[in-house]
């Protein structure tokens, strides 16, 4: 029988530090009215100065993998999907792994911005279908802050950091919590809609000409943004739910990349899932780019909006410009 890949667990995990909306009216032009309004967002959580994003992955990869009852010795292969690397070279993922005490696995990076979660999935669903892996942690983790210009109201108010992590197994199609189609795609034309100027090989320094002081902070075109975000997110869900035999009538849940509320309503929309049937979490964390549709999914796994069997559609759009969907049953797990 084909082999599939099966979330047998997930977990999350929030830096301590609350920031509020009026938090950040103390030293912005904007209120938490301006936030909420424009964005959908209460709050968001911000790391501290001696938190990594690898110890933000590490937790949230902890509790996934309790959540699954799967000990440390059962891991193969670790994922980890950011845009915020504790570092250039090497890469974050072994740096995990290391902290979570899984001897030599294999364990690599995948940058996709907000569509790195996905990109990271279906990387693991293909080592499984293939037999190179057996069990995969994967992880989207931000420290989003620390490429935030802090005198920008237009980003700053928008992003938190944080982690989730889902534990995959090598299982069959037919079982709750199996992964179904996913469809992913990328437009390089839009490379400057989301980006950090700065800072690659290319243009090592902040202060280059063509970028000033700012060119290490990260920017995006948030009009053009939007309207691309709803477009390709519904294109690419509308293809995933034709290859899994769905209908719009048959998906329980829409977890979509908390961007903004605005446009997790207009998505919903434009598929035709009603607004109740929409995962949304951003009031209480902010988008946390490729750390989102994990998190999402572990909090509303903790508030037992899942039940076993529950069909999922998961989309996202980031920077690259990249995008992506899947199809999702849900499985038996404890929260954590």
């Amino acid at each position: 029988m084909t082999r599939a890949s099966v979330v047998a667990g997930v977990g999350s995990r929030l830096p301590s530090r609350c920031v509020t909306n009026d938090d950040l009216a103390r030293t912005l032009d904007t209120s938490d009215e301006w936030i909420r309004a424009r964005t959908g967002i209460a709050r968001r959580y911000v790391a501290d100065a001696g938190t990594d994003t690898s110890d933000l992955a590490a937790g949230a990869a902890e509790r996934a993998l309790a959540s699954a009852r799967l000990s440390p010795a059962g891991v193969d292969t670790v994922i980890v999907a950011t845009t915020t690397p504790d570092r250039p070279c090497p890469a974050t993922a072994p740096t995990v792994a290391a902290k979570l005490g899984l001897g030599p696995v294999a364990a690599f990076d995948v940058s996709a911005v907000c569509s790195g979660f996905l990109y990271a999935l279906a990387t693991a669903s293909g080592l499984i279908a293939s037999g190179a892996a057996e069990h995969v942690v994967v992880i989207g983790a931000e420290t989003f802050s620390r490429i935030l210009d802090p005198a920008d109201r237009s980003t700053s108010v928008i992003f938190g950091d944080g982690a989730g992590a889902v534990v995959l197994r090598a299982g069959t199609p037919d079982e709750p919590g199996a992964l179904g189609p996913l469809l992913l795609g990328s437009d390089g034309t839009g490379v400057d809609l989301i980006t950090v100027p700065a800072g690659g090989p290319g243009r090592p320094d902040a202060a280059g000409a063509d970028t000033g002081s700012a060119g290490r902070y990260f920017t995006m075109q948030g009009k053009k943004v939007f309207w691309l975000a709803v477009q390709r997110m519904g294109e690419c869900a509308a293809t995933v739910l034709g290859r899994a035999g769905w209908r719009v009538e048959d998906v329980d849940w829409l977890v979509s990349h908390q961007a903004n509320h605005r446009i997790t309503a207009r998505l919903a929309d434009e598929i035709g899932i009603p607004p109740e049937r929409s995962v949304s979490n951003i009031a209480e964390v902010g988008n946390t780019a490729a750390a989102s549709i994990p998190l999402a999914l572990d909090h509303a796994h903790a508030r037992r909006l899942f039940r076993p069997g529950d069909r999922l559609l998961l989309t996202a759009f980031g920077g690259g410009l990249t995008w992506g969907a899947a199809a999702l049953t849900w499985p038996a797990i404890d929260p954590v």
